[in-house]
């Protein structure tokens, strides 16, 4: 069985670790865990470094825990904030922490010797009062120990409220709890949570004389310095509701050399030699964009599924590549929607499309692709026109044209401008 620690260095996905954890993970098979606060209702790749911790942990034979915070959802981690956060109903955490733990389902076993477990701290939270809260956690924690923490002392100046400033009781609780019940002796999550868990680590020491671990990965972010995750319309989530399967995939596949090589280390479940290997083929034609692709390939497919995969590379191909007229062809109208979601979109009556004298006609007046027909002409003549993936040479009249499913046409501006005119 391969070393867990090991594993997790070659791939750099460790920053710290309390001392002793390597040769606690060595020992025997360990029980660690992973909290992740329903603040929205799905997961986005930020989130899935620390999945990966989770997912290496069970490929070394350890047993993962995933923790969703129903109750610390409901607080707010003040960590890596400069201001208060706010509040959650409860039927809005309730909701997210069902969305997440769906997602959470499709990267981990729940099955097997080394079966995943899937936990919400709101169950144990939940149930206590405030005087068994100040009793049994608070006591146990000095108000010293708290104020030391970086994520206290960065809020001290800006505002910081009781509530978040309870948060790291919780989230200690919340380890030890684990503890207790499940023998879950390792925390595991970012950088910015070191604060919290050593919380934890203390809080087990005072509270029941145990010893346990904790141990981070680095944040990470682009090689331009910006949030890993992040694009200039925000996060980049797991729902498909929020960011399309096309979309993700074009995320992976526009990272910069730099970005893929470490994105691939972190993501894919390939060996690190294998992965080695890829990366130093890629450095001989990296215009061939190889690492991207395999990365893109991969973690659609886990995310969203073979088909979406399959979707969003026929899309890629369509609207960037080489795309056939004999693709569009084979498109359900359902696909059609899909592939070119975003893409400007023109009803015209059948009547209008039948009786338009000429594709110059329809495309100036009747779906407004150019703003007069002398524009639409002098596209014609350049060859910069196609329809269908067909480029067309001349003033052909609309009813010549082959419908896709009976009442589309893709109409195509030079390289990447697309207009979908649809026929009703």
């Amino acid at each position: 069985m391969k070393s867990f620690i090991d594993e997790l260095e070659k791939r750099g996905l460790i920053q710290d670790m309390v001392p002793g954890t390597k040769e606690l993970m060595e020992r025997k098979q360990v029980s660690a865990y992973v909290g992740f606060d329903p603040t929205a209702d799905s997961l986005h790749v930020g989130h899935l470094v620390q999945v990966m911790l989770l997912v290496h942990l069970q490929r070394c034979g350890h047993k993962p825990i995933a923790l969703v915070g129903g109750a610390t959802g409901m607080v707010g981690d003040p960590s890596g904030k400069s201001q208060e956060r706010n509040l959650l109903t409860e039927d809005a955490v309730r909701h997210n922490a069902a969305c997440i733990e769906g997602q959470l389902k499709k990267f981990l076993d729940f099955e097997g010797k080394n079966a995943a477990t899937l936990v919400n701290n709101l169950d144990w939270i939940g149930p206590m009062s405030f005087i068994d809260f100040i009793r049994d956690v608070g006591k146990h924690i000095p108000v010293s120990y708290m104020l030391a923490k970086e994520s206290v002392k960065k809020r001290m100046d800006t505002g910081l409220s009781f509530t978040e400033f309870t948060y790291q009781l919780l989230q200690g609780y919340d380890f030890y709890h684990l503890y207790a019940h499940m023998g879950c002796e390792l925390q595991m999550g970012g950088s910015d949570q070191w604060g919290n868990m050593t919380t934890g680590t203390e809080f087990i020491r005072r509270k029941a004389g145990g010893e346990a671990y904790a141990l981070i990965s680095p944040l990470l972010t682009k090689a331009d310095g910006t949030k890993f995750g992040k694009t200039e319309s925000g996060a980049v989530w797991l729902d498909p509701k929020k960011t399309t399967p096309y979309d993700f995939y074009q995320f992976w596949l526009r990272a910069s050399d730099q970005d893929a090589s470490r994105y691939v280390h972190i993501f894919s479940l390939a060996e690190v030699e294998d992965i080695q290997a890829l990366i130093q083929a890629h450095q001989q034609e990296p215009h061939k964009m190889e690492l991207q692709r395999f990365l893109a390939r991969e973690l659609t497919e886990r995310v969203h599924g073979a088909e979406a995969l399959r979707l969003a590379e026929l899309t890629s191909e369509l609207l960037f590549g080489k795309g056939t007229t004999e693709q569009l062809q084979q498109l359900s109208e359902v696909e059609i929607r899909e592939v070119f979601q975003g893409v400007p979109v023109h009803e015209v009556s059948d009547q209008a499309f039948r009786s338009s004298a000429s594709l110059v006609e329809l495309l100036a007046e009747e779906a407004p692709v150019f703003p007069s027909k002398g524009e639409a002409r002098r596209k014609i003549k350049s060859g910069a026109l196609a329809v269908n993936k067909q480029k067309i040479t001349a003033e052909v009249a609309p009813s010549s044209l082959v419908l896709l499913q009976n009442r589309y046409l893709l109409v195509q501006n030079g390289k990447k401008n697309y207009h979908l005119i649809v026929v009703s």
